[in-house]
This record gives C-alpha cells, structure tokens and sequence, in this order.
C-alpha cells in the first residue's frame, strides 16, 4: 500500500508477481451506500418500477422489489451498504441490471403504483454506481454496516450471515442479536466477523447504528428533496 495527499494504491502480490493494482482517488467518489431524500419524478407500471430524484444527473431507477416490504431471506446480509467485504450476499440490487427484481426469488409483488407515487419523497440508499446512461441504482431498504453488524432500521428481521456455517454458533448469535436489539428499534444481521463475539459487543455496536439512524432522520426532516442526507 502507498498512500499520498492525492491518491491511494493497493498492490496485490502473488507469489511476488503483481496480479492487481487498485488505485483510489479522493475525486472519483463511490455513490454505494450514500443515502438521499428523493423525490419521485415518475411511476412506470410497465415495468414495476420508479425513477427518483437524487440530485445526480440521472435520475435514480428503483424497483418495486427494492421498496415494498421485505422479506429478506433469514442467512443473508444485505449488499445495499457496501460494507467493505465480501460478507454480504446481496438484497436483490447489485446483479439485476435495471429493468429486473433482482434476487426476490419471484415472489408476488405489489403494482408499484400502489406502493409510490409521483411526487412523493423517498428516503433511499445507493445500491449500485450509475454507469453509462443510466443513474444509480436506490433501494428504500436502507441498511447500516457496522463491523459485525448490519442494523436495518426498516426491518424486524434478525440474522446470521450464511457463512456462519456452524448451527449452534447461528442459534446463540441470533438469540444474542435479538437480546441487545431494543424493542422496535428495527432488525439485524451479524455478519462473518460477529462469530463467537457476545453480546456487550453486540449492543455497542448497535446503540452506535441506532444513533447515526437518528442522526440520518434528523437531516432528512430538515431537508427538501433532492438531498444527500448520509455519505
């Protein structure tokens, strides 16, 4: 690693030969995980889906699976945040293009007529880069990484990430997630790297989440759409 007041490299060796070479510049910001005030801009039943407002050139497309309620498979983490591993297995928002509903597994879903309207503000998060012509890529199921948890304030879900493999080690961390989340504070995954961690861990990483959702609420109250309310 090389790191300079400009940009910062990442050199991977294997076997001392350069296989990768990653470079990051403070200029060319990533949009995953940012979360906006939207407004919606347009409703197309056609193809179950919105077009929101974010403030970006584009406007952002959101799928009718990315905002009607969830039922988010109990070993998985959600993508949507970006956490920095390769913990998360996806909520259906990074392999779909934009036309699909990615990974629902084809349940029934609502007319997202029904569900958004022109018009309306929408707190969303950035699932997926814009790329080419088309904007970024949102989701209303907005999710808060920490380091050995991912606290989904919309959801009553409780979790163990799938490569937790070990059936008595899911069942104490579920039972762990569930005693430290407070009542009706929302649901929680524990990612990969909660193995074997107890629960005084559990809740300060929590209370910590619960705070900056706070935080995030706060300025989406005081702001008008479009706004970035959380980088």
């Amino acid at each position: 690693m090389n790191t300079t007041a400009r940009e910062t490299r990442v050199a991977i060796l294997e076997d001392d030969v350069l296989v990768e070479l990653m470079v990051d510049r403070p200029d060319a910001a990533r949009m995953v995980g940012d979360i906006y005030k939207g407004r919606v801009e347009a409703v197309l039943p056609g193809i179950q889906a919105a077009f929101v407002d974010v403030g970006t050139e584009k406007a952002a497309f959101l799928h009718v699976s990315d905002v009607a309620v969830d039922d988010e498979d109990e070993d998985e983490e959600p993508g949507a945040a970006s956490a920095g591993d390769d913990d998360e297995q996806g909520n259906g928002n990074g392999g779909g293009g934009q036309g699909g509903g990615g990974g629902r597994r084809g349940r029934a879903l609502p007319p997202i007529q029904d569900i958004v309207k022109k018009g309306q503000d929408l707190l969303v998060q950035v699932s997926k880069e814009p790329i080419g012509t088309k904007g970024p890529r949102v989701t209303a199921h907005i999710s808060l990484p920490g380091r050995f948890l991912v606290y989904m304030p919309g959801s009553d879900h409780v979790g163990v990430s799938r490569k937790i493999e070990d059936r008595e080690e899911r069942a104490r961390l579920r039972a762990l997630a569930r005693e430290a989340l407070p009542p009706r504070a929302g649901g929680v995954i524990v990612r990969t790297v909660g193995e074997e961690l107890n629960k005084e861990i559990f809740e300060r990483e929590l209370k910590a989440l619960i705070q900056l959702w706070k935080q995030i609420q706060k300025k989406a109250s005081k702001s008008r759409a479009p706004a970035a309310v959380h980088r």
